[in-house]
């Protein structure tokens, strides 16, 4: 914030594995959504920083790629790491982590230990706001706490480490509640930068880039003069850009940030009939009535995980009994 206590800009990062609507949430915030048509579902193949207004604030937004799963190239992490940190200078007053409330957290969770180590625990702890995607997999009338405490204590687990800070930007309330919503999400992020009892969120590797872009500008600047050119505000907007373009890759160690012994290694037969196999227990839940709906998740879930025949019986059991006590709670409460 500026000495007179007003926001002159929000600077945020969007983070999130592919799918989970991290380009559509930078959009959403901006307006931006015929600009980005394509990138709505997937994560763009380079981090992108897109510049818009709302009432009473700048932001800038930065839309990452997928970098802190295993599956991506050493190299092309290394490259997504430095333009991120680059772009976000001299550092994101919030990270928004997009997070599906129809899947596992386990890629989430890897991403909020990733950004940990990379940028110390204060990025996550202070400055990290979850953004739940997906949100008409829930019931029409099932509201999202009662879903989290309830049947995922695994994004509640994860709740918890971003200090319980979370939104989403989808409604159900019909048209014109996505601007409140907005509006909403960014008094959230003023807010954690209030308590967080810092301007924006700042660690080494942030000051050392900083540092690199300011010297550049000022050497553009002069060079500009010298050839007798005058310096407007709007060449200043050019000249971050060619400031920022020259940092190129940093000077990371990021085998601590990625030890081998936390990357996986390329999906396994296993992992991905498991994965396969989660899809279609979604899938298939989505027919079942209301009632049983989340009773047979849970008997699915315990046959998934067990596994084998016990498996299956202990599955089909917890579900039928969870089932049962759920219909005569319904009774008792007619």
């Amino acid at each position: 914030m500026s000495a007179s206590g007003v926001q002159t800009e929000l600077r945020l990062v969007v983070l999130g594995r592919t799918g989970t609507g991290g380009g559509s949430a930078a959009c959403s915030f901006l307006g931006l959504q015929d600009s980005c048509q394509g990138n709505d579902n997937d994560q763009p193949d380079e981090c992108r920083k897109y510049r818009g207004e709302a009432p009473g604030r700048k932001l800038l937004v930065v839309s990452s790629p997928d970098w802190f799963s295993s599956d991506c190239d050493p190299e092309e992490r290394r490259r997504h790491i430095s333009s991120l940190i680059t772009l976000s200078s001299p550092g994101p007053h919030a990270f928004l982590l997009c997070v599906p409330v129809n899947q596992p957290a386990d890629g989430e969770t890897k991403a909020v230990d990733v950004l940990e180590r990379l940028l110390g625990p204060s990025a996550v702890n202070r400055n990290t706001i979850i953004l739940f995607t997906n949100m008409d997999e829930l019931e029409e009338d099932e509201k999202l706490e009662d879903y989290l405490g309830t049947w995922r204590k695994d994004l509640g687990l994860l709740l918890e480490r971003c200090g319980g800070r979370y939104h989403t930007l989808e409604t159900r309330s019909g048209e014109g509640k996505e601007s409140e919503a907005v509006e909403e999400m960014l008094e959230k992020v003023e807010q954690a930068v209030k308590e967080s009892e810092a301007q924006y969120f700042s660690c080494p590797l942030y000051q050392e880039v900083s540092e690199k872009v300011k010297k550049r500008q000022v050497e553009i600047v002069k060079q500009r003069m010298e050839e007798d050119s005058v310096v407007t505000e709007k060449d200043m907007e050019e000249v971050l850009e060619e400031a920022e373009k020259s940092i190129g890759l940093l000077n990371m160690d990021l085998d601590d940030v990625f030890p081998s012994t936390n990357i996986s290694p390329p999906s396994s037969p296993a992992a991905s009939l498991l994965s396969a196999l989660w899809g279609k227990v979604v899938g298939w839940l989505k027919w079942l009535p209301t009632m049983v709906r989340r009773e047979a998740l849970l008997g699915a879930l315990v046959g998934l995980f067990v596994g084998g025949p016990i498996g299956g019986m202990v599955g089909a059991t917890v579900g039928s009994v969870a089932t049962e006590v759920r219909r005569r709670k319904t009774q008792k409460t007619k």
